[in-house]
């Protein structure tokens, strides 16, 4: 009988390969320890192989425990191990002490080492290790070689010393440790976790003894050289290389924002006979979304097709967001819908390209698409939805989300969390946006922009550059976006001179002006009334002026009324962007507001001609979880008469009190009174009656608008406010006006 197991297990010893699952592990274990006893050092070795080859971390700790003696090749097998479970702390520290026994590391070993120093963040023992391989003449090894690369390219740039080492308490030998483990005692994860420790003074003896090796041979260590170059180094060194290490290298690349460099790294790539595959194209997409070329990107996903990648999850999320950066959001949707399986990041993928390219209601819609499929929300699917509901000012779904946000826990997510404050400020409840803004552990650029952007459109300016100032007190630079939003404010209240010293003061700070910069000085300078050194402004820019710039002065010009600065300024619009009808939409209110209707008519007959439509002023209002949507003159509404009936009367009780309609904003040539009836239905008028014939006394009511408030407008709904003892919010396409007890927080100046 004892013949017949000895024919069984020598076969299984001499091609432990062929083991493949634990129950044949353990069964062979068995009879090894039934025919030859424990006792064998050389098949305990074997038998600690196995187990590590199949992760099984527990069953080897407990063959390594029983070793007096521990072989080298057993301190690789936990090493290995230890590795492979995640388990990088206990993986470097039982390498450590291998060496400190004087064994000799080899190839098999190094890139279990290299991995657990890359997720650990543990660049100087990185970099040891490194000298070590050095030292043993492994460079050469591909294996080692791509853990290099690797390591390097994910702990390039500005790492900080976040030594994990410091942090594991001081012991004595790690031998400690396993003559506390009896031969037969279980090992839990807890257990695991604990071992083993070693002190910090051997640590440092290895970053002493084995960087210098490093650092000494042929020039390799370049100060000051980032982990890019080292990357570049290893690679340029290697004899032979795989996928991999094009894989590394390239990723590197595209991650340091090289991407010229990792496109010349594909074409080496392919000159060198070996085939891209899903990781190499998935890396490289996002080169074509940076440069918006998407003919390039088109040419990637015809070679996915054609090699059978294009299924891969990888791939589809990685093309969804090139062809969505691209602006080519329908190309997105249909690879989305191509994909046979849809994870978290391709579902989020197609949201975020929906939501970045503005089609925000398709991008709610998939985002309850992916709950009913049952793919559970990730931190990232509520930043790429958030944004939807702030365009949209959909302010129930934004607090139903805030509070599943909760529930799991994400609400401290610095990225989450400064959408919530963007979310809650553009739908007017700045207070809120404040609150969380305050509550956050950690404030970034991005959450400091956003409460300042969310003052400034909300009408309170000085709060803006109070916030501005405390965010620079706070350490953090601000960069384009930041100065952005103190633009918007001090334009928003007719900052003037302390806008021009924030815009000045933009170079200083190592910031460039670009387009939206210039055009917010001269929406400041147009406001104020100040129309020819706006004018100016713009001719003087050193960037070319677009139409949306032009249009900004335009807009001014119409306020005060400044005809011939208007015909001069609708002339460069046309020249700058010739298929905008905005220059001859805007120009044809300024005629009609300066009552040169036949020019006003004229205009409005060349547009026909031209095929140009005005889009309808249109308001939308959120009542009981639904939109209504009203356009000026509306009679479609199925609460019409009811509305009507309720605009009357608000029009009687207004008169009482003072309002006279200022018929100027009517822009057709009729009599006074057709006049004062075409105001009396626009848009945002039709909305309000309805929130107040379907909302309870005292309900806040907001309203969303397409294009400016008029001026007409504006001064009737701070009536409304006062005499139905109402905050009425209108946000229209430029900021947002809270009314409250007959005034607005704009302070009229808008």
């Amino acid at each position: 009988m004892e013949s017949s197991s000895e024919n069984l297990v020598k076969p299984l010893l001499n091609n432990p390969s062929s083991i493949k699952t634990k129950s044949q592990a353990k069964q062979l274990h068995a009879q090894i320890v039934k025919t030859r006893g424990s006792r064998s050092v050389s098949l305990a070795t074997i038998i600690l192989g196995i187990y590590s080859d199949l992760n099984l971390l527990k069953e080897s700790l407990q063959v390594f425990n029983n070793f007096r003696y521990v072989p080298t090749k057993a301190w690789k097998s936990v090493v290995r191990c230890y590795s492979c479970n995640g388990y990088f702390r206990d993986s470097l520290a039982c390498f450590v002490e291998m060496r400190s026994w004087g064994k000799l590391p080899g190839s098999d070993i190094f890139p279990s080492v290299v991995r657990a120093c890359a997720h650990l963040k543990e660049l100087r023992v990185g970099e040891s290790v490194h000298g070590c391989v050095i030292r043993f003449g492994m460079e050469s090894d591909l294996y080692t070689g791509n853990a290099l690369m690797n390591m390097y390219a994910k702990l390039q740039v500005s790492l900080h010393d976040c030594h994990v080492f410091d942090e594991i308490p001081l012991s004595d030998r790690f031998d400690s440790h396993r003559s506390s483990l009896g031969q037969d005692s279980e090992i839990g994860i807890d257990d695991i976790g604990k071992v083993p420790v070693l002190y910090q003074g051997t640590r440092n003896e290895l970053i002493r003894s084995e960087k210098s090796h490093f650092e000494s041979v042929s020039g390799r260590r370049v100060k000051n050289a980032t982990g890019l170059d080292s990357v570049s180094k290893i690679f340029q060194m290697m004899p032979d290389r795989d996928v991999v290490s094009w894989n590394t290298v390239i990723g590197g690349n595209v991650q340091s924002g090289l991407y010229e460099e990792a496109l010349e790294r594909l074409r080496e790539m392919s000159n060198a006979y070996l085939k891209p595959d899903c990781f190499t194209l998935s890396s490289v997409l996002p080169v074509f979304a940076r440069h918006v070329d998407v003919l390039k990107g088109k040419e990637i996903h015809g070679y996915a097709i054609r090699h059978g990648f294009d299924k891969d999850e990888f791939i589809g999320s990685s093309l969804i967001d090139m062809y969505a950066t691209c602006i080519r959001v329908e190309d997105s949707y249909r690879v989305f819908n191509l994909l046979s399986e849809k994870d978290d990041i391709s579902w989020n993928s197609i949201i975020a390209g929906c939501v970045q390219n503005g089609t925000f209601d398709e991008g709610l819609e998939l985002f309850r698409q992916m709950l009913a499929a049952n793919v559970k929300p990730v931190e990232v699917s509520f930043s790429a939805i958030l944004p939807a509901c702030a365009h949209l000012t959909t302010l129930h779904l934004g607090k139903q989300l805030h509070a599943y946000i909760i529930r799991v826990g994400f609400d401290q997510n610095i990225h989450i969390a400064s959408s919530l404050v963007d979310m809650y400020a553009k739908c007017g409840k700045i207070m809120t946006a404040r609150w969380i803004f305050d509550r956050m552990e950690i404030h970034d650029s991005v959450s400091w922009t956003a409460i300042i952007m969310g003052y400034a459109l909300n009408g309170h300016s000085r709060e803006a550059t109070i916030l501005f100032k405390n965010m620079q007190c706070d350490k953090i630079k601000p960069n384009a976006v930041a100065y952005l939003a103190i633009l918007t404010a001090c334009s928003h209240a007719g900052l003037v001179d302390e806008g021009w010293n924030y815009f000045t003061s933009m170079s200083r700070h190592g910031v460039s002006p670009d387009l939206e910069h210039y055009a917010s000085i001269a929406d400041l300078l147009g406001r104020a009334g100040r129309l020819m050194e706006a004018y100016k402004f713009i001719t003087d820019m050193p960037i070319k002026p677009t139409g949306s710039i032009w249009a900004t002065l335009l807009s001014a010009c119409r306020v005060h009324k400044n005809v011939e600065l208007a015909e001069k300024v609708a002339k460069e619009m046309t020249i700058a962007d010739p298929g905008n009808m905005g220059p001859y939409l805007l120009l044809s209110n300024v005629y009609s507001a300066a009552g040169r209707w036949k020019d006003a008519s004229k205009l409005r007959t060349n547009m026909k001609k031209k095929g140009m439509r005005k889009p309808p002023a249109c308001s939308w209002i959120e009542v009981r979880n639904q939109v209504h949507a009203f356009v000026s003159g509306d009679t479609s509404h199925p609460y019409y008469d009811q509305i009507h009936e309720a605009l009357r009367d608000l029009y009687e009780r207004l008169k009482q009190e003072g309002y006279v309609p200022e018929t100027s904003e009517a822009l057709h040539d009729v009599d006074e009174e057709q006049k004062s009836d075409m105001l009396f239905t626009h848009s945002e008028r039709l909305a309000i009656a309805f929130g107040i014939i379907s909302t309870p006394a005292g309900t806040t009511i907001r309203i969303t608008k397409n294009v400016r408030v008029c001026v007409d407008c504006h001064t009737a709904i701070k009536f409304i406010s006062k005499i139905m003892g109402r905050e009425i919010i209108v946000r229209d396409n430029n900021r947002f006006h809270l009314f409250k007890h007959g005034n607005c927080s704009c302070g009229d100046y808008w």
